[in-house]
Order: C-alpha cells, then sequence, then structure tokens
C-alpha cells in the first residue's frame, strides 16, 4: 500500500506565488518519476510537470519560465513552486508517482488532489 499526499493549495491572486508538496510513503522500493497534473471540470488532466529520479525534468508549455519542479529523493517528496500564477492556472492539482515495491514491477499512484485558485 502507498499514500500519496498532496499539500500546499490555496488561493492567491494573480501574479502571485504558491509552493505545492507531496509525499509518498509505504512500501515503496524505489520511486522513478514523479510528477504533477492538473485539472478542471470538464476537461482531461492534463501534465504540468514531471521529474525523473535523477532530476531530469519536463515541462507543459504553459508552465515553462513559471513552474520549477524539485524532489527531494531521501524523502520521496515532490515539490511544485509556482510563480507568476495566472487565473487560468486555476485547477485541481494531482500528484503522480511511479514507484516500484519488492515485486520489482512498476505501479503508478494518484494523490486526492489539491486546490489552487487564482483570482484577477
Amino acid at each position: 500500500q502507498v499514500r500519496v499526499v498532496e499539500s500546499g493549495g490555496g488561493s492567491v491572486q494573480a501574479g502571485g506565488s504558491l509552493r505545492l508538496s507531496c509525499a509518498a510513503s509505504g512500501s515503496i522500493f524505489s520511486i522513478n518519476t514523479m510528477g504533477w497534473y492538473r485539472q478542471t471540470p470538464g476537461k482531461q488532466r492534463e501534465l504540468v510537470a514531471t521529474i525523473t529520479s535523477g532530476g531530469s525534468t519536463n515541462y507543459a508549455d504553459s508552465a515553462k519560465g513559471r513552474f520549477t519542479i524539485s524532489r527531494d529523493n531521501a524523502k520521496n517528496t515532490v515539490y511544485l513552486q509556482m510563480s507568476t500564477l495566472k487565473p487560468e492556472d486555476t485547477a485541481v492539482y494531482y500528484c503522480n508517482v511511479k514507484w516500484r515495491g519488492s515485486s520489482r514491477f512498476d505501479y503508478y499512484s494518484w494523490g486526492q488532489g489539491t486546490q489552487v485558485t487564482v483570482s484577477s
């Protein structure tokens, strides 16, 4: 059983900043990719940013230059620093973790999501 818990969402005015955190815990042998996705009502969940265990990052075009993803491998935690926020960044942000257990198979787990609201 693996638990993924996000925190750090909230309400902010346009131009402001927020930092999201996501911690994975449980019977984890190793974690490969950790990432952030977001979803608004009526739309599909979309990629925001991902980071591998080696530190390689990938960003959606909408996040480039404004968001920074980072991780602490010792804590199985990933962060998303969001700056210069826009109203269109308003969404529920989900953390996704690709992990491996004792069976050595890869699994994906999602967090419950954290709401980010940006007002104009």
